[in-house]
């Protein structure tokens, strides 16, 4: 960890077609190899299905509702008090949910089967439906935490 200073956060660039930075953000995490217009097609592609299978028009509102549904609030982090090593429940800052929720939103879509559009579609349209392995994942994290909440105070 660097000891010089906190690093900066940088803006995301909302995307041409729906105008959001939230799906900016999720084009740059499906993009492999910095081949942006191919993420930017699987996205678009993803965002289409998603709407078609839920009845939805806007597919920005059903990503915002799979990510309410996704986003973990605690976490444990591993800290070493007098050569133990204590799993410690934390708050997640608002950025670092967004940001977990949709690496493992495309981790649990490139598992599956098909193309990936299809893949990051049904991906979506179980998490806005509270069901799947984002969902599962989250409620795992969670438990993990609440199971170790005897050591909140070894919090730093």
């Amino acid at each position: 960890m660097s000891r010089r200073r906190r690093a900066e956060k940088r803006e995301h660039t909302p995307d041409p077609r729906h105008n959001s930075a939230l799906v900016t953000q999720l084009v740059s995490i499906v993009m492999l190899a910095g081949k942006k217009s191919i993420a930017q097609g699987i996205v678009y592609g993803a965002f289409e299905r998603a709407s078609e299978k839920l009845g939805k028009g806007d597919p920005v509102d059903i990503l915002l509702g799979a990510l309410e549904n996704t986003r973990p609030k605690l976490e444990v982090k591993s800290r070493r008090v007098g050569g133990t090593t204590y799993q410690v429940p934390l708050e997640i800052p608002f950025e670092r949910q967004q940001g977990l929720a949709l690496r493992w939103m495309v981790q649990a879509a490139r598992s599956r089967r098909g193309t990936m559009s299809d893949k990051l579609a049904s991906e979506i349209v179980d998490a806005f439906n509270n069901t799947g392995n984002v969902v599962k994942k989250k409620e795992d994290m969670h438990k993990m935490a609440q199971s170790n909440r005897a050591f909140a105070h070894l919090r730093w």
